[in-house]
């Protein structure tokens, strides 16, 4: 399939570029040039009225620029009456995703152009090809443009996977550093990894690491002695990222990455899984580490699991009752699930969050969040 393309006039000159979409956006139906006399207002409203504009002016003007825009956009959404107070958990999180889509689709207006080498010919502009081509592959010498929002996202990744995340679960610095790719979730929420490094193995020879991610799960199961781990995703980019994960870590011996929709061949004393913790629909390829639509990939371990565990086996489900406490799945719906699965429970710790959103109380779903737990549920066949 042909990607997408962009249309503006421009000089009097009609021009056309490949445009870049993480989410998928369609590209801009009005495109409109604009350089450093166009103002943060201007812009807003500009962007509120579905015009894009393509930046022609020094790119380090054009990131003040949307940082003024947001500024605007906050601003606004913090006058009194602005909005409705919500009346429920679950109204303030639609409200709240509500809020970032249209805050997300004004920031996105803002466009900048790139060469066929992901090089971009504006004054100030830094060398990006090295992000570029980690996130949307090797250039293929066609022009293209992206919203100047996702290309600082991507600049944003490649530092992560430049530094790495320290995970002190996998040992002592330098060999415990997790580094995510594009398009896959950083495991910066530690308590769910602490879970899973002190739950008892209830063996050491094999284990399935159900949507690895960034493989970090694989890792710590190796680094606590299991000899042979099958860690499974579907995306390329958490493939590859795996992969690359466990060969820094020296684990290529113990851990195997490979693609499958779930569970690989076979059966397993141990198979864990830590699928996307809230059931609503993602936005964008990178939320779907967070968001599963009607959870699909947790209903589908847990139905899929009988089948996968050895006798006396064990499945460790790591979630957040965030869903819950948010009114966005029903309290008895998961413990009815795992019961329909054929499954028991034979434990469950839990752990309070310690990301900073847990105590901000200006935070849109603070009720919801001071609430959360996160567990691991140790299930068997019954």
């Amino acid at each position: 399939m042909n990607p997408p393309v962009l249309a503006w006039t421009e000089g009097g000159t009609l021009h056309r570029a490949r445009w870049r979409s993480e989410a998928g956006l369609p590209p801009p139906a009005r495109v409109q040039p604009v350089d450093d006399t166009l103002s943060a207002a201007q812009a807003v409203r500009l962007a509120s009225e579905g015009t894009a504009m393509l930046w022609r002016s020094d790119f380090h003007n054009a990131r003040q620029l949307l940082q003024a825009i947001g500024r605007r956009i906050d601003q606004r959404a913090a006058r009194p009456g602005a909005r409705a107070p919500a009346g429920s958990p679950l109204e303030a999180f639609h409200l709240h995703r509500q809020a970032q889509g249209q805050r997300a689709g004004i920031l996105g207006k803002v466009l900048i152009e790139l060469d066929g080498d992901y090089g971009i010919a504006l004054p100030r502009a830094p060398d990006l090809r090295q992000a570029c081509s980690e996130g949307w592959g090797p250039p293929d010498g066609e022009p293209s443009v992206a919203a100047l929002r996702e290309l600082l996202g991507l600049v944003g990744a490649h530092e992560w996977r430049k530094r790495g995340v320290a995970i002190p679960v996998l040992g002592a610095p330098p060999a415990n550093r997790i580094h995510p790719h594009y398009g896959v979730f950083s495991p910066v929420r530690g308590e769910y990894l602490d879970l899973v490094a002190a739950a008892p193995l209830p063996a050491t020879d094999l284990a399935f690491d159900v949507g690895t991610g960034t493989g970090v799960l694989a890792a710590i199961l190796a680094r606590r002695g299991v000899r042979h781990v099958v860690a499974t995703d579907l995306d390329p980019r958490a493939l590859a990222c795996a992969r690359e994960n466990v060969l820094r870590l020296g684990l290529q011996s113990q851990v195997e990455v490979v693609q499958a929709d779930l569970f690989p061949a076979g059966r397993a004393p141990l198979v864990v899984c830590n699928p996307p913790w809230l059931p609503a629909r993602a936005s964008a390829p990178i939320e779907r580490a967070i968001y599963d639509e009607d959870s699909c990939m947790l209903r589908g371990f847990l139905s899929g699991l009988a089948a996968h565990l050895l006798p006396g086996g064990e499945g460790w489900l790591v979630m957040s009752d965030l869903a819950e406490h948010l009114g966005l799945r029903a309290p008895d719906a998961l413990a009815g699930w795992i019961e329909a699965a054929g499954l028991r429970v034979l434990a469950r710790t839990q752990v309070q969050p310690r990301h900073p959103k847990s105590a901000d109380p200006g935070d849109p779903l603070h009720a919801a969040r001071a609430m959360e737990r996160t567990s691991l549920w140790r299930l068997a066949v019954r």
